[in-house]
């Protein structure tokens, strides 16, 4: 799944380091079209907000935004 998140000044590698210890195909990235948080887990939004909170960026659930899927199901992931 994608999320995107609106963090202020966010600390990716911070992010990155607890985000792949719970999914170790977790990416994290800015969109530098909106600025915001961009995340690629198999984690669900409130283990992300967990593992944001202890990456010290603290998010209500609802402020973590599921993107639409940009599964082309070309890998038959």
């Amino acid at each position: 799944m994608e999320f995107k998140i609106s963090i202020e000044h966010p600390q990716l590698q911070d992010i990155e380091q607890r985000l792949l210890d719970i999914d170790p195909a977790g990416l994290v990235d800015v969109d530098t079209a909106d600025g915001r948080v961009r995340v690629s887990t198999c984690i669900q939004p409130f283990e992300l907000a967990m593992t944001l909170a202890a990456a010290g960026h603290p998010v209500a659930v609802a402020d973590i935004e599921l993107q639409p899927s940009v599964c082309c199901g070309g890998c038959s992931g």
